[in-house]
């Protein structure tokens, strides 16, 4: 089994497009890359459901669509037999996560991302950000904190890109890299296209053999399944015979490839 389980609902040209028509695009990718099984996780910030959670200019910029289209479109999807999940990129945002996940709660989700983009309003993966009054050793303290609480929650079901800090290639001498109970870690491939040229995660964090799903981050329908050679490469390099595939917030292994 291979899946690609994040990724965002766009046109080839990148602009939001959150129908039937455009699903079906990602689905054609996704089976010339034999990708068996796709999720939507669109960014949580981009549905006005969300409002009374944000804090930031970027955020409301970005708050204008109804997440009625997105979830109706993706289950429309699932009734016409398309092998797609509804998932949601959900950002971490600190004593508000039970505020944002009351906001989610109505909706049939089969995953939920967790996302660690911004601490104490800072952006992790934009410069100058966090890293303009925080040393390299700081910024990574302060990310992997913010997501173990992330992690913790209950909210989540799988961390995206879950050692994001690294994407400008800055690390401290010595990185502890936190252990996750109850969710799983994403394999990601975006890290290759970033500042860094590596994969998400670090193997190291694969060391205690944690749950996995596999991910592009595509945010056009030609980038489903980018770069899996390696992901798989990986993932089989640490150990991984199975990946986790996730129904109504319920994960079960099943078999690698």
């Amino acid at each position: 089994m291979i899946v690609d389980y994040h990724m965002h609902l766009r046109d080839p040209e990148e602009h939001i497009d959150f129908t039937v028509e455009a699903i079906e695009r990602f689905v054609e990718s996704a089976a010339e890359r034999g990708v068996d099984e796709i999720g939507f996780t669109e960014h949580v910030y981009y549905f006005r459901q969300t409002w009374e959670v944000w804090t930031l200019p970027y955020q409301f910029d970005h708050c204008v669509f109804d997440i009625e289209d997105y979830v109706g479109a993706i289950l429309e999807a699932k009734r016409r037999g398309m092998p797609v999940k509804l998932g949601m990129e959900v950002d971490y945002v600190g004593p508000r996560q039970d505020e944002l996940a009351a906001a989610l709660e109505p909706y049939p989700w089969d995953y939920l991302l967790g996302s660690v983009h911004w601490v104490d309003g800072e952006a992790i993966d934009l410069r100058p950000g966090i890293w303009l009054a925080a040393s390299v050793e700081e910024v990574w303290r302060r990310y992997f904190a913010a997501q173990s609480e992330l992690a913790a929650s209950g909210h989540v079901d799988v961390l995206a890109h879950p050692d994001l800090a690294k994407i400008f290639g800055d690390r401290p001498a010595r990185i502890e890299y936190p252990e996750y109970d109850g969710v799983a870690l994403e394999i990601s491939t975006a890290g290759l296209h970033k500042p860094v040229g590596e994969i998400y995660p670090d193997p190291a964090m694969l060391a205690g053999r944690p749950p996995i799903t596999l991910a592009s981050d595509a945010h056009v329908p030609a980038n489903v399944g980018r770069d899996y050679d390696k992901a798989l490469a990986l993932a089989r390099a640490a150990g991984y015979e199975t990946v986790t595939v996730f129904e109504g917030r319920v994960g079960r292994q099943e078999p690698l490839g």
